[in-house]
C-alpha cells in the first residue's frame, strides 16, 4: 500500500519546534519544575532560567529585558497592549488601525467599540500596505493608540510601520506592533522603529504553542488587563510557563545567530519564487495577491479562478500537502477573508485564493513536487466546480 507522503507549507499558521529548542523544553519540564516565584532553590532556578530567556528575546528585538512581559502567545499580547492603553483613561477615545489585522486585533479592538472608544480602520490598497498618509488624516485630538501590524499573516506584505511610528510620535500618540509574522523572517528592532508596543509569539518560531511577550516600551501608559499576583512585574498575573519561556528564548537566540551570520532567508525566498513562477506558467487563471508589495521571504497568497479554496486545501492534503486559506484563527470561516477583500478583490477570487507559507526545513524538490500537485489537483477540481 503507498504511503502518502507529509510535506509542511503552512508555517505561518505554526511552526515544527526545532530540536534545538525541543531539548531545552524537555530538560526544563523534568529538572526546572519550581515555581519561578518560589523563594527556595527550586524557584530560583526556575526563575534564573526564566530571566535568561527574557534576555534572549529582548535582544532579538533589541530591546531592554525589563521591557519584556511573556504571555500565552500572540493574541494576548495584542489584547494586552490595545485593552491596556484604552482602559487607562476615561476620557474619550479613538483608536487607529488598518484593514487588515489579525482577528487578536480586530477582535480586541471590536471590544472596545463595545465599550464606547471609536475605531477607524484604515483601507488598503491592492497591494496590501497601508498608506501613512491615511493614518495621519485619521488622526484626532481623542486619538489614544495607533495599532498597525508588522507583517501580514496572509500576504506577507510589510506595512510602513517605521514611517508610521514617526507620525505616531510626532502626535504623541502610543505606536503598536503585532509583529508575530515578522519576528524571524526579517530583523527586528524596536529601538530604531520607535514603537511602544510590539506582539510576539513564540510558535511561529520554532518554539512551543502558548507562549509570547508584549514589549512595553519604558514609560509607556498602560494599565495591566488582568488582575491576581505580582508576576512579570505586576504586568501579567499568572505562574509563568518556565519551559515555555526557556524554549521561547533559545530559539529567538537561533533566529540572531542567523541574522548575525548574515542570514536574510534568500534561500526561503528563492523556494517561494519557484513556487510563484511554476504556478504562474503551469496552471491558467492564477496570480499572486499582494505581488508588487515588499512580503517576508517566506510568504506568498495565490488566487486560482474557478475554484474554492477549502475543497482544493483538502484536496492537497489528501495528497500529502499542508497549506491553508488564510488565518489559522479564522479557519472555518464561511466569508471570504478579510484581507483580501480590504484590498479589492471580489469575494469569489478571495475565496479561491491559499497561502503558502515556507519554512526552514522546506526544499527545492518539495516546492517542485507541490507545483506539480497544484496543477493536478486544480485541473481536477476545475472540472467538478460549481465556481467554474
Amino acid at each position: 500500500m503507498n504511503t502518502v507522503r507529509h510535506i509542511y507549507f503552512d508555517h505561518n499558521a505554526t511552526t515544527p519546534v526545532s530540536p534545538e529548542v525541543l531539548e531545552v523544553v524537555v530538560s526544563a519540564l523534568g529538572q526546572t519544575y519550581g515555581n519561578a516565584s518560589s523563594i527556595h532553590s527550586f524557584g530560583q532556578a526556575a526563575k534564573q532560567q526564566m530571566e535568561a530567556a527574557r534576555r534572549q528575546v529582548a535582544a532579538l528585538i533589541h530591546a531592554s529585558p525589563k521591557e519584556v512581559v511573556f504571555t500565552s502567545g500572540g493574541t494576548e499580547s495584542d489584547n494586552m497592549a490595545l485593552l491596556g492603553v484604552a482602559r487607562a483613561t476615561l476620557e474619550p477615545r479613538h483608536i487607529i488601525t488598518t484593514a487588515i489585522e489579525h482577528p487578536a486585533v480586530l477582535g480586541a479592538s471590536a471590544q472596545l467599540e463595545r465599550e464606547g472608544v471609536k475605531i477607524t480602520r484604515v483601507p488598503v490598497g491592492a497591494a496590501g500596505v497601508a498608506d501613512p498618509d491615511k493614518v495621519r488624516a485619521a488622526l484626532r485630538p481623542e486619538t489614544v493608540l495607533v495599532s498597525v501590524m508588522h507583517a501580514n499573516n496572509e500576504t506577507g506584505a510589510i506595512q510602513p510601520v517605521g514611517e508610521i511610528a514617526h507620525i505616531a510620535r510626532e502626535a504623541g500618540i502610543p505606536f503598536h506592533v503585532d509583529g508575530v509574522q515578522a519576528l524571524g523572517k526579517i530583523p527586528v528592532d524596536v529601538a530604531a522603529l520607535g514603537v511602544d508596543f510590539y506582539s510576539v509569539s513564540a510558535h511561529k518560531l520554532y518554539a512551543p504553542k502558548g507562549v509570547g511577550a508584549l514589549y512595553i516600551r519604558k514609560g509607556a501608559r498602560w494599565n495591566a488587563t488582568t488582575f491576581g499576583g505580582h508576576h512579570e512585574r505586576d504586568r501579567r498575573p499568572g505562574t509563568e510557563n518556565v519551559p515555555g519561556i526557556v524554549g521561547f528564548g533559545a530559539a529567538a537566540e537561533m533566529a540572531g545567530r542567523g541574522f548575525a551570520a548574515g542570514r536574510d532567508l534568500t534561500a526561503i525566498a528563492a523556494l517561494r519564487d519557484r513556487l510563484e513562477t511554476a504556478v504562474l506558467d503551469r496552471i491558467p487563471g492564477t496570480g499572486v495577491n499582494g505581488a508588487v508589495a515588499r512580503r517576508v521571504p517566506n510568504t506568498t497568497n495565490i488566487y486560482f479562478d474557478g475554484i474554492d479554496g477549502e475543497a482544493l486545501v483538502i484536496a492537497l492534503d489528501l495528497m500529502g500537502f499542508a497549506v491553508s486559506t488564510g488565518s489559522a484563527c479564522s479557519s472555518g470561516a464561511v466569508t471570504p477573508s478579510h484581507v483580501l477583500t480590504a484590498m479589492g478583490l471580489p469575494a469569489e477570487r478571495a475565496r479561491a485564493s491559499i497561502r503558502f507559507s515556507l519554512g526552514l526545513s522546506n526544499t527545492v524538490e518539495q516546492v517542485d513536487a507541490l507545483a506539480g500537485a497544484l496543477e493536478h489537483a486544480v485541473a481536477r477540481l476545475r472540472r467538478i466546480s460549481v465556481y467554474a
